[in-house]
């Protein structure tokens, strides 16, 4: 009696070490699972009160006889709950016991009721011991397990807030963005200056607790829904000092926080946009991958966006009509179905189309066959091939600018209403594309657009630049169109992204104003 008791007591000694230690494995739950169908020679499996296999082994338990062994144990705790009994062993199908032990007697993180724990099989009255000291430590380890889920949860759902958040602002909606941002905080900055951090995806956690630390909690900062190794930040302007003039001591203070961040990760590129306002937060983001373009190949790893060449030149009173009408059979749409998406989705899949291609529907969230289905139907409602011309995207691409620009000192005319009262002269007819880029200030735009390129040269740099906008920016084709290779092609075009300060292999890219203003000078 003595020594076979001194053995039993070593016996459950190791067993409790053996669950001490897998308790403390990155998979605690499956790996003391597996442990105990291993000793205990049954199955071991983790059950819910009302019968859904929590855990098991093995992701999928395999062969016919052990998934009747897991409906076995399912069955036997669904019984186990009604007669309200924390343990039993129960009778299962061919004849085999199902030990049962309830998890703790509290509720569960994640759940009204504890789960239990189940081992199917084995016919040995000291399997009852075994499972209550393991029933001990699984429990613990569950609950950690179901809390680290439970974090996970919140934090995902905190992330696609977020996108929400920048979506909305890149689609002009910034009274909505602002009321989920105040829920989330910190609240909207009103001006803010646009980073994009180009950096490994392991360190974006690190960098953007740097960056809420130097701007004070103030900064709103998301990872890119689009390209997994980018970061943006929204950063807020901070106390003005005295001496230096507002913008230069600005351009200094973003300097400095994009120093700090490639000092401390030098992996990193950064791009930064001027300062705006919330309603032109994408210009900012285009702003700022246009000078991560130049960060790439810069010394320092980071630069500002420098250049103003925004489409003010053509925001008169006819160039927002002629984008009102260009754009009017998308803004008149009425879906066929109730689950269609309406006017404004379907201008919001025009913009993430025109800035991400193809990559749009993870700035979305859709499938990609919804985004090619969206995209046919705009095309066909505008007239235009979105799809594949660089013609039909830029023509695009002006219109959503020209209707989502604040209006200027002259007012756009307004709309005729649908059933006058009485005869009214004809408004205004819109202006062509060609007319608004054949007036004098859309002709000055255009020159500016190309006038660094001339002036830098060589020739060989602006010319492969035309010739792949002439290709619907398509390389191969220009290369073939110049007779070079490839790879010289695609040089000449990164040289010309250092020389213009923007991006052009990268979306989103300055071809659409390219194009536009290489049609402005009548070279297409």
């Amino acid at each position: 009696m003595g020594p076979a008791s001194s053995e039993a007591r070593a016996d459950r000694a190791d067993d409790v070490l053996a669950l001490a230690r897998l308790g403390a494995e990155p998979e605690s739950v499956r790996a003391i699972l597996a442990w105990l169908t291993r000793r205990t020679g049954g199955l071991a499996a983790l059950i819910g009160p009302t019968g859904t296999v929590l855990a098991t082994p093995e992701p999928d338990p395999g062969p016919d006889t052990l998934v009747t062994a897991v409906s076995a144990a399912a069955s036997a705790a669904v019984e186990l709950r009604r007669r309200g009994a924390p343990s039993a062993v129960l009778g299962g199908e061919g004849g085999r016991a199902v030990h049962l032990v309830r998890l703790g007697h509290g509720d569960a993180a994640g759940g009204d009721e504890p789960p239990y724990l189940a081992v199917v099989g084995p016919d040995d009255p000291r399997c009852g011991v075994l499972l209550a000291d393991a029933a001990r430590t699984l429990a613990l380890c569950w609950r950690l397990e179901e809390a680290e889920r439970a974090r996970r949860r919140v934090e995902s759902a905190e992330a696609h807030s977020r996108e929400a958040v920048l979506h909305l602002l890149m689609v002009g909606g910034v009274p909505a963005a602002q009321r989920i941002a105040g829920a989330l905080g910190p609240a909207l900055p009103a001006l803010a200056r646009v980073y994009v951090i180009e950096c490994p995806v392991r360190r974006r956690r690190e960098i953007a607790a740097r960056i809420d630390r130097v701007a004070r909690g103030r900064a709103w900062i998301v990872p890119c829904p689009v390209r997994s190794n980018h970061l943006i930040a929204l950063v807020p302007p901070g106390p003005k000092g005295k001496g230096a003039g507002e913008g230069e001591e600005e351009r200094e203070r973003a300097d400095g926080l994009a120093r700090l961040i490639v000092r401390r990760v030098p992996e990193c590129r950064i791009g930064t946009s001027a300062e705006h306002p919330l309603r032109d937060t994408a210009v900012g983001y285009e702003q700022a991958i246009h000078a991560l373009a130049v960060a790439r190949g810069a010394p320092l790893r980071y630069a500002g966006f420098g250049r103003h060449t925004d489409t003010t030149a053509l925001a008169s009173p006819e160039g927002r009509l002629w984008a009102r009408e260009l754009l009017g059979p998308c803004l008149r749409y009425v879906p066929p179905r109730r689950a269609d998406p309406g006017p404004q989705e379907l201008l919001g899949t025009l913009g993430s189309w025109l800035s991400f291609g193809g990559a749009a529907n993870r700035h979305l969230k859709i499938h990609r066959n919804t985004l090619a289905a969206r995209i046919r139907l705009i095309s066909d409602l505008l007239g235009l091939d979105i799809g594949r011309s660089l013609a039909g995207q830029s023509t695009a691409w002006l219109a959503l600018r020209l209707h989502s620009a604040p209006p200027g000192t002259a007012e756009t005319p307004a709309e005729p209403p649908a059933t006058p009262a009485t005869p009214t002269a004809p408004g205004p007819a819109p202006a062509s594309l060609d007319a608004l880029l054949s007036s004098p200030a859309a002709e000055l735009w255009a020159r500016a657009q190309f006038g660094p390129l001339d002036e830098a040269g060589p020739a060989a740099v602006p010319e492969t630049v035309r010739a792949w906008l002439r290709a619907d920016a398509r390389l191969p084709a220009a290369a073939t169109a110049l007779g070079i290779s490839l790879p010289g092609a695609r040089k000449r075009l990164a040289r010309a992204e250092e020389v213009l300060g923007r991006s052009l292999l990268r979306a989103p890219s300055a071809k659409y104003e390219l194009w536009l203003a290489l049609r402005a000078s009548g070279s297409l």
